[in-house]
């Protein structure tokens, strides 16, 4: 199969994940909110595994130590500058005071999709199994992000069928930017080794800022260490991805 079907086949998973967060709005809110709190441990683990056990260590085969830090910082701060920007945080509840705005979310989750489709082309094009795991860790967060998304938009006033339908053309802009990404290469082919850190940065800044806080809402002990757990084993899978081959 080509790197321009795999990336095609992955960036379109990815943008499934509008449907499959749908189902989980169908039960009760109090559980929803439980539920949630858990996918975004799992979020959480799943990226910083992603990053740490996968694209930093294939990043430093190609890329100078000190070359390679200063691009996950350079990651970290660009992330950082779209939140302050497009005000893009993202929302894991319905009642988000952050996102009063549904078009500005709309579009700061367009622009975030579409980095993710170019990180998800970046790794297909360097490696197949590295392209699986960065669509396994963007898609563990694509779950809990999009059920958070639709409450922002119904909050601000869209209708149910119209915020489901509008969230999804924008989940599709994740397959324009592996498109994008995947063309990009023949031009520019000397810069994809580069987008590892940058996804890595992207990862680490998304988990520490915007997932791990929330873990943090846990009252109870219990769901405190239950949502530790669940977090310990979203690194798990991705350490244990290592060994597929």
């Amino acid at each position: 199969m080509s790197s321009l079907f795999n990336i095609l086949i992955a960036t379109f998973l990815i943008s499934l994940c509008v449907w499959v967060a749908i189902i989980f709005l169908y039960i009760r809110k109090e559980l929803l909110k439980k539920i949630t709190i858990f996918l975004v441990s799992l979020s959480a683990g799943a990226l910083l595994g992603g990053a740490f056990l996968h694209l930093l260590p294939e990043a430093a085969e190609v890329i100078k130590e000190d070359s390679l830090y200063v691009f996950v910082l350079i990651a970290f701060i660009f992330f950082f500058l779209m939140e302050k920007v497009l005000h893009w945080r993202h929302c894991h509840k319905e009642d988000c005071k952050n996102h009063t705005f549904g078009y500005m979310n709309l579009f700061g989750n367009a622009t975030h999709n579409f980095i993710d489709g170019l990180m998800i082309a970046s790794t297909f094009l360097i490696d197949y199994k590295l392209g699986i795991i960065t669509t396994l860790a963007i898609a563990f967060h694509e779950i809990p992000q999009e059920i958070g998304n639709f409450g922002v938009l119904t909050h601000a006033g869209f209708e149910k069928k119209t915020a489901l339908i509008v969230n999804y053309l924008v989940s599709l802009t994740v397959i324009f930017g592996g498109i994008t990404g995947y063309f990009l290469s023949f031009y520019i082919n000397d810069i994809i080794p580069y987008l590892l850190p940058f996804a890595a940065g992207g990862f680490i800044y998304i988990a520490a800022t915007d997932l791990i806080p929330e873990m943090r809402d846990h009252k109870s002990l219990k769901g405190s260490i239950i949502s530790f757990l669940v977090f310990i084993f979203g690194i798990l899978i991705m350490y244990g991805v290592k060994f597929i081959k």
